[in-house]
């Protein structure tokens, strides 16, 4: 009871911190994972698929590219909570040690660099016989990359093994592992207290020789084959008691609880490769890599004739050989952590939730937990297990799992293409809108004269005159007064005008270049929600994919706005908006709570090769479903107070979708976003707040912004409570404010947010130039004589509380978030075509009025005498 009263109480605790910690930022994020996600050139291109966690082990984001390489980090820690920094670590460690024993056997065995596409049934026969008996994943190997390239080398590949946590080495280009100094039976590694000093710098920290030390604490013995394999095997001193150069030394191996191989022959023939202008080595030729991999499959045939038949294996492609990041191999047979033989399937694994995907950091915390041993909290892995039906052959399972990583390489290529096409269109449309809404046509045929009315405008030939019914009146139940704004202003008090009524004495409502205006609006504003329900078609395997990509978006975009206009709510001035902001709310949140698999290699999602989110709302999706939830609930108020529903009915219906929509935002099973449910709790408020009548003060968005922290701090500690195991990386990070690492984290974030800032200026520009069109164009009388954004409000009240609701949130997510500029460039392509169809709309069902005559010249006074 002791116990578990005191834990309540660092509970509390815990929750208090959080809630004052500033800057921390999750995965929700599309983030740059620390400002290494690069491109196969190392430049910029746009968006990539790269977030962090804020538990340091990838779970989840779509990120973005700044400037390649760049690794810059805080080192400021946290105060020490009990004992210093490092006394919990330590602590728990000599835990481990004292009271568990090393029991099994555990076979790692390291192919840097195996591809799926490597294996086949004649040339490695030794692996295609463990897919056929195990089971199989694709392996995410993200360590810490080498400035300018976004890869991860095989040294760094086994420091991470090593470590449990992402590790690298200094310098440019990818340095052959140190080749160790024998010592009797064993070997030490040279260069090991350099290679250990340098984790402290690279934001992660990690412990290298966490593995081996374990395992010999708990009387275990280890063995290591290959240079490679040293660097995992070694203790923290960098030493290995028994050391062989190929499995051909080895005689008995009954006794080692650990035996690490490295079958290293595909970076053997990668690093005589003439080096690219960044030191990394060019591509082998295929035939090349056939060669190297038919002899790493000789080379574990070796090993395994010479392993006793309880031994479990692990097999996996520790790194890349390749100047781009690609998914490798991951297979498992023998005893697994859960007890019985891992059975033919695929694997999966709490830090990514995903069937057949498992991470570099999972092999060290599946190692662990085979050998009876409890990892510590520098290993931040979880352990692999089986989950889930793999096709019944070893053929189609190959197959099955080169197409992921086809499909990764794919959305490496498109992305930046995309991304470069998507905004420019924007832009484009912006600019086209601008024109249509603003540009005044030649009055001289039908102005009309000071006698004139604006109800019976002129015609012009071919255009219909409008009929009555599309000059209805705002829906009734609707008051100007619910958002506390002036009736007929605009958003920044400009008049709102009363009808629509210049261009030449032509309706709005006749305009077909309005109806275009609309239309193509309502599309763009479905392009977001689009990009991930894309993932349903398998355009990565198509002949071109980037116009299959963009055929894909196009169609299913097409399909909703269709239902947009399809019924009766077209006619209405929130409808168009209202539909395609509930399909984005509804989707993006159906997705993450049954595992977000639309998320995943989607061109807005996160992209499992760069290892930085698996699962739960990236920055960028959280900024299209934040805006989505807002505007849709806009929608639905204005709907239901049209109907006569009171307004406190109507608070409340919002205010449960909304909160469960923040709910699954930040739940640990679910969207497991840190950063976005404060900004999403504010947002929310200020939509609410404004929906009901009255003004938002500084009071009440600080009095909002503390019980949004307090959410996510509680939400955080409840993770934390949980078994270390069933941990998100909110629990972790937690923990790590326990362990006073929690600067080195919002470190990290924060150098990230400001990397993508200002290596995204496409981003940055498409942000301004919305913002620009809303205020600027929107909000200022039109060529019809109204504000397009005042008479939608005038028609719509509920649209100003959406609106500010929405751009709320995405500026809180801009400042909070490590995806910096991308939350508000993704909200406002949500939130600006939608407004704009809204004012269109509004335009067309303006009432035509009579323009007031222009008063006579004032006849001059006498001045009267004195």
């Amino acid at each position: 009871m002791r116990a578990m009263a005191t834990r309540a109480m660092a509970a509390l605790a815990l929750g208090l911190a959080l809630v004052t910690l500033p800057g921390t930022t999750p995965a929700g994020a599309a983030t740059a994972e620390h400002v290494h996600t690069a491109t196969e050139s190392g430049k910029h291109t746009g968006l990539t698929g790269t977030t962090t966690s804020m538990g340091d082990h990838a779970t989840a984001s779509t990120s973005l590219n700044t400037a390649a390489g760049e690794h810059t980090t805080l080192t400021t820690h946290l105060g020490p909570v009990t004992g210093g920094r490092n006394a919990p670590i330590a602590s728990r460690e000599q835990g481990a040690r004292v009271g568990a024993t090393a029991r099994g056997r555990v076979a790692l065995i390291g192919v840097p660099g195996l591809e799926w596409s490597d294996l086949d049934r004649s040339r490695t026969p030794n692996l295609w016989k463990l897919v056929t008996e195990g089971a199989s994943a694709s392996l995410s190997t993200r360590a810490v990359p080498p400035p300018d390239r976004g890869v991860t080398c095989p040294v760094a590949g086994w420091l991470t093994v090593s470590a449990g946590q992402r590790s690298g080495t200094a310098g440019r280009g990818c340095p052959a592992a140190p080749a160790p100094q024998p010592n009797g039976e064993g070997a030490a590694v040279p260069g090991w207290a350099q290679l250990a000093a340098y984790q402290g710098g690279t934001g992660y920290d990690a412990q290298l020789g966490t593995l081996g030390q374990l395992v010999t604490d708990a009387g275990g013995k280890v063995a290591a084959v290959g240079p490679g394999a040293a660097l995992a095997a070694a203790d923290k001193t960098g030493n290995i008691a028994k050391y062989a150069d190929s499995p051909d030394s080895l005689t008995d191996l009954t006794p080692y609880n650990l035996i690490v191989l490295d079958a290293g022959d595909l970076a053997t023939a990668w690093s005589r490769q003439p080096l690219d202008e960044y030191g990394v080595p060019t591509p082998v030729s295929p035939s090349t890599r056939q060669a190297a991999a038919t002899q790493a499959d000789r080379r574990v045939g070796a090993l395994l004739g010479k392993l006793p038949s309880d031994t479990t294996i692990l097999v996996a492609g520790v790194s890349d050989i390749t100047p781009a990041a690609h998914l490798h191999v991951a297979i498992a047979t023998g005893p697994s952590p859960a007890g019985g033989p891992y059975r033919h399937g695929y694997l999966t694994a709490t830090s990514t939730r995903q069937d057949a995907l498992v991470t570099i950091t999972d092999l060290t915390a599946t190692t662990i937990q085979l050998l009876g041993l409890d990892a510590p909290r520098a290993v931040v892995g979880r352990a692999w297990l089986n989950d889930g039906s793999a096709p019944a052959t070893p053929t189609d399972t190959v197959t099955e799992l080169s197409d992921t990583d086809l499909a990764s390489q794919v959305l490496r290529d498109v992305r930046g293409p995309f991304f470069a096409v998507f905004v420019t269109v924007q832009l484009l449309f912006y600019a086209f809108a601008a024109l249509a809404l603003r540009r005044r046509r030649s009055t001289s045929a039908n102005t009309p004269t000071a006698g004139s009315t604006a109800s019976t405008p002129q015609t012009p030939e071919g255009e219909a005159p409008p009929s009555p019914a599309s000059v209805t009146e705002a829906p009734s139940g609707s008051p100007a007064a619910s958002t506390e704004r002036t009736p007929g202003t605009s958003l920044l008090g400009s008049p709102a005008g009363s009808g629509a009524v210049t261009d030449g004495g032509k309706l709005a409502s006749a305009s077909r270049l309005l109806v275009a205006v609309q239309v193509v609006a309502v599309l763009s504003g479905a392009i977001a929600i689009s990009t991930f329900l894309a993932q349903l078609v398998p355009w990565w395997s198509l002949p071109a994919p980037m116009l299959a990509l963009i055929v894909t978006i196009l169609g299913i975009a097409g399909l909703i706005t269709a239902l947009a206009f399809a019924g009766p709510w077209r006619a209405h001035v929130l409808g168009p908006l209202t539909v395609v902001a509930l399909i984005t709310s509804f989707a993006l949140l159906v997705d993450v709570m049954t595992g977000s698999t639309l998320q995943v290699n989607a061109v807005t999602g996160y992209e499992p090769v760069t290892g930085g989110r698996f699962y739960g709302f990236s920055n960028i999706a959280f900024a299209i479903y934040a805006t989505g939830t807002v505007l849709g609930l806009a929608g639905v108020a204005q709907w239901l107070l049209g109907k006569g529903t009171s307004r406190p009915l109507v608070l409340l219906v919002c205010t449960l979708y909304g909160g469960l929509a923040v709910f699954a935002d930040g739940w640990p099973s679910w969207g497991a976003d840190f950063g976005g449910v404060p900004a999403f709790v504010v947002g929310l408020a200020v939509f609410l707040i404004l929906l009901s009548g009255r003004r938002v003060s500084v009071v009440k968005l600080l009095l909002v912004a503390v019980a949004g922290a307090v959410l996510i701090g509680a939400i955080a500690v409840f993770d934390w409570l949980r078994p270390d195991a069933q941990r998100t990386h909110l629990g972790t990070f937690v923990q790590q404010i326990i362990d006073g690492q929690a600067w080195t984290v919002v470190g990290r974030k924060f150098s990230a947010m400001v990397g993508v800032t200002i290596g995204n200026w496409s981003l940055t520009l498409l942000s301004l130039v919305a913002l620009a069109f809303l205020f600027l164009v929107l909000d200022r009388p039109s060529r019809w004589g109204a504000s397009a954004l005042g008479q939608a409000y005038k028609l719509a009240p509920a649209l100003r509380a959406g609106l500010f609701g929405a751009l709320t949130c995405a500026f809180i997510g801009f400042l909070i978030n490590d995806s910096g500029i991308a939350i508000p460039a993704m909200a406002l392509t949500v939130a600006v075509p939608l407004t704009l169809a809204a004012c269109v709309r509004a335009l067309q069902l303006s009432r035509p009025t009579t323009p007031e005559p222009q008063s006579a010249p004032a006849a001059p006074t006498e001045r009267p005498e004195p």
